[in-house]
């Protein structure tokens, strides 16, 4: 490790090098003291906290090419931050690191309601972004349980997916441009509204899931979609995966637009229940419940209709509602906090994505294993299950267990041909699996590319390759 960085984790305050950086930002943007820092030193789960020479809120992006262009000069590691909203620690600072927060960077700059696109800098949050596309009668694409504090400057940067991935892609197929700062401090801009430009590499692909370990980025140039005229939601109680996938078949088959598809578990529903005083949708129980959004040209209550009168060997139970259908939304978005407060630890959250026809075996794999190896741990399932994205949540974890047993499900999801980080990142809590997911030569081209772009290796150290 290179001795400057050695000698700035010795330091309190290097004086010198954060007087530059209050020179370029202004003294009340760098921030040191632990009291006003800790809320971006440590992430919401509590599981991740670690502690920075200080926290540096630059509100444009020449300021922040000035602060990274310091660092570099200095050997000091960055750590790029949005929202602080990251499961797997990808946005807390190692010691000896500067974080900086994009947050000051919140200007929605243009809605351009014909090219169906906004301009916007990476600190606008996600439900900023869809307000400003609603003025207009458009839609911000991806949908975040996180909405409210998720930036955009961090969906990029992990690629996020979120509840209408099924109809909208993700984070990546909605970037069209994007502005960001080098770890040397140059500004690379590759800014167009084109839907075809096909001129050497797509590095808005390339920077688009890096976790912050390529580039700052500072601004961000996004598509827009047209929000439905006639949608509604549903959600079907079922007694399998087996046959949610199946409903949800049939429901393409119709001529149905799938807008979002959601899965939850009787457990699930239970805690939700339980911890936020929600009624239960129906009398009945069911082991698997299935939300689905659709939208079609004609009548869509009709639709629905006909497709639930024409599955009821498939479904329990269930119950429509036009949007924004907040009773039925609601059940699958308190899940994390009411998962939070059941669990006696910090959960552990694993984000996985399974091949379809994999996901039945795979989740009676993970069930039977915990049952013999940790029979104390529960596991509550949920996800964006039409795109094979599985979300397990492990409660009462003992620490010392933590890494066998994320060790195990890991390898169940390999076993199954399935990835180890569907649309969370890698951060800090996956990089001892890349294997999993990754040959040696793709991580070894990987790693070629990272000193390519950064070749002090200051751009959030720890983050994604394994020390």
């Amino acid at each position: 490790m290179n001795s400057r960085i050695l000698r700035l984790r010795g330091e309190r305050e290097p004086g010198p090098f954060l007087d530059t950086l209050r020179d370029i930002v202004g003294p009340a943007h760098v921030l040191t003291d632990p009291a006003t820092t800790r809320g971006y030193t440590t992430d919401w789960t509590g599981r991740w906290a670690g502690s920075a020479v200080a926290v540096v809120r630059p509100a444009s992006t020449a300021e922040v090419s000035d602060v990274t262009a310091a660092c570099f000069k200095a050997l000091v590691p960055i750590t790029a931050q949005g929202g602080n909203t990251g499961l797997v620690g990808g946005g807390i600072p190692e010691s000896g690191s500067i974080v900086l927060s994009t947050r000051r960077l919140d200007r929605v700059e243009a809605v351009d309601p014909i090219g169906r696109t906004i301009a916007a800098g990476a600190g606008v949050t996600v439900a900023g972004a869809d307000q400003a596309a609603s003025v207009h009668g458009l839609r911000f694409g991806v949908d975040l349980a996180s909405k409210t504090s998720a930036t955009l400057g961090g969906i990029v940067a992990t690629n996020a997916g979120g509840a209408r991935m099924i109809r909208n892609g993700d984070t990546r197929s909605q970037l069209l441009g994007i502005e960001a700062v080098l770890a040397d401090g140059f500004v690379l801009s590759r800014w167009t509204s084109l839907c075809k430009d096909n001129v050497g590499y797509d590095l808005p692909g390339l920077l688009t899931g890096s976790e912050g370990t390529l580039a700052v980025i500072t601004r961000v140039l996004m598509k827009l979609s047209t929000p439905p005229a006639d949608a509604h939601v549903f959600l079907a109680g079922v007694a399998t995966i087996d046959a949610a996938l199946r409903l949800y078949d049939r429901v393409v088959r119709s001529g149905l637009t799938v807008e979002a598809a959601e899965l939850m578990t009787e457990d699930g529903i239970d805690l939700v229940c339980t911890h936020t005083g929600a009624k239960r949708p129906f009398d009945t129980h069911s082991p698997v419940l299935a939300l689905f959004e659709v939208s079609a040209h004609r009548d869509t209550e009709a639709a629905v209709v006909e497709i639930l009168s024409a599955s009821e060997d498939l479904i329990d139970n269930a119950v429509m509602d036009p949007p924004p259908a907040r009773r039925l939304w609601q059940l699958r978005e308190s899940h994390t906090e009411s998962i939070g407060r059941e669990s006696s630890t910090p959960v552990v959250k694993l984000d996985v994505s399974i091949p379809l026809g994999s996901m039945t075996s795979f989740v009676r794999d993970l069930e039977s294993s915990l049952a013999q190896h940790h029979p104390a741990v529960r596991a509550i399932l949920f996800g964006h299950f039409v795109d094979g994205n599985i979300h397990v949540n492990l409660l009462d974890v003992a620490k010392d267990d933590v890494d066998s047993l994320t060790d195990g499900v890991f390898s169940l999801v390999a076993d199954h041909e399935g990835s180890i980080s569907a649309e969370h990142g890698i951060g800090r809590a996956k990089n001892s699996w890349v294997h999993l997911g990754r040959t040696p030569i793709d991580v070894h081209t990987m790693n070629r590319i990272k000193f390519a772009l950064d070749p002090r290796r200051i751009l959030n150290p720890g983050v994604l390759f394994p020390r």
